[in-house]
């Protein structure tokens, strides 16, 4: 009986093998009779234990020379079809030298990139130096030297992506681990801004991803003051919204700045009168600043009877999102042409 349903499995493969039109059916066809897992092949092989011992032997050579058979039919019909199409697409191919050329599709930047570019732009009129640093950083810079020290309750607000290594190395939680760095090899006054992308290990929404860029800046001299530094910010955002912004100080706390405080910029949306998007305050929270900590100035070896400046953090993403009014910061990193296609 097996002997007989063998010889049918052989006639009926052959003949399906040989009616087949196309690739597609023909790789189909493969599965239903040669896949290691559910083919009808592997099925008789698997059901071999089931036979007596005299017959499993017979039984199982027939089946390796249908399944030797088969291979050869199934690699003999592939070359035919792939030969067929060939021929078929040769024929369909032919230059129409009468249609008008078809213009290039010029790319462009990333939104994100466009607002990096400008942000640079304005603070370099400014007399500010573009500084970069490494997104694989050490614990120190990332933590210690930024006076968040162990155990600091601090840490939960950059919690981060740990890299298993015996340095103690992290995917950077803002680009003010780029401060000390900087101040440790350059001697002030100095001002800078850090660009750059950073990495935060929290849920994702409308308002949070895991990866986005900030910009840092720092300023460093023998009297810079708050009024200084609000002074400059004003003139960033008069610039960067092309109009007067009118902006509020709020008091807060970074462990990386004394007196430190929330910068707030009026609603661009309704003008500061009070909406949705500013949640009816007239307002929306845009950077973070202060005065840099003494603590700060010490880890990158200056005197803070000497030197004095401040600090301020910003995330490139919140104001690309106010400057095109784009309501979810997950756009920019779906790749979705949809989306890019409109900057």
């Amino acid at each position: 009986m097996q002997k007989l349903n063998l010889k049918t499995l052989k006639k009926e493969a052959k003949k399906r093998i040989e009616e087949v039109k196309d690739l597609k059916n023909l790789n189909r066809l493969y599965h239903i009779y040669s896949s290691k897992d559910k083919g009808k092949i592997s099925q008789i092989f698997s059901e071999l234990k089931n036979f007596p011992k005299e017959k499993r032997a017979k039984i199982g050579k027939e089946a390796n020379e249908l399944k030797n058979f088969l291979e050869i039919k199934f690699i003999q019909r592939t070359k035919e079809l792939k030969e067929k199409a060939k021929i078929e697409t040769e024929k369909k191919e032919w230059i129409d030298i009468t249609i008008p050329g078809k213009m290039p599709y010029f790319g462009h930047l990333h939104p994100l990139t466009l607002i990096k570019r400008k942000i640079e732009e304005i603070f370099q009129s400014m007399g500010f130096s573009i500084v970069e640093g490494p997104e694989i950083e050490t614990e120190w810079y990332n933590f210690d030297a930024l006076n968040i020290p162990k155990e600091h309750p601090a840490r939960d607000m950059w919690d981060t992506f740990w890299l298993k290594s015996k340095a103690r190395l992290l995917l950077r939680t803002h680009t003010t681990t780029v401060d000390v760095r900087y101040m440790k090899k350059n001697n002030p006054p100095l001002r800078i801004i850090i660009p750059g992308r950073i990495f935060r290990h929290e849920a994702t929404d409308p308002g949070h991803e895991i990866n986005f860029y900030q910009v840092d800046g720092l300023m460093v001299g023998k009297d810079v003051t708050v009024a200084n530094f609000k002074a400059i910010i004003l003139e960033f955002f008069k610039k960067f919204f092309k109009k007067p912004i009118n902006i509020r100080l709020r008091p807060s706390y970074f462990p990386f700045t004394e007196p430190s405080f929330e910068v707030d910029i009026s609603c661009l949306i309704c003008n500061g009168k009070g909406c949705s998007t500013c949640k009816k305050t007239g307002w929306i929270e845009t950077l973070g600043a202060g005065m840099i900590h003494q603590s700060v100035l010490k880890s990158a070896g200056l005197n803070p009877k000497d030197w004095q400046g401040f600090a301020f953090g910003m995330g490139i993403d919140r104001l690309t999102m106010m400057k095109y009014k784009i309501n979810d910061i997950r756009f920019f990193y779906s790749g979705d042409l949809r989306f890019l296609k409109q900057f």
